[in-house]
């Protein structure tokens, strides 16, 4: 991986691949994933609270959770930002 993000259009992590279509798509495009996400985030957050009570500290568990299963969560990333690319470039023709 030490050659990940380099410029050449064919090498490139779906991070940087991802970042590249988010900042050349059409902003109204960018937009709607990015606010999509954030629902989705959002929706997580409550349902998580509901879940475990608002009288918890949702941050600690989150962090704690992240630390113990942070290359489950790298892997999930890739899958989001491939299906981040999908939903814009399918979109965007």
């Amino acid at each position: 991986m030490l050659f990940q993000d380099e410029d050449d259009v064919f090498v490139g992590s779906p991070r940087s691949k991802y970042f590249d279509i988010i900042f050349h798509a059409s902003r109204g495009l960018s937009e709607q994933e990015l606010d999509k996400n954030l629902d989705k985030i959002a929706a997580m957050e409550m349902l998580l609270e509901e879940m475990m009570g608002e009288d918890k500290d949702l941050e600690q568990i989150l962090r704690n959770f992240i630390i113990h299963n942070d290359q489950k969560i790298e892997d999930r990333k890739v899958d989001l930002y491939i299906n981040g690319m999908g939903n814009i470039l399918t979109q965007n023709e």
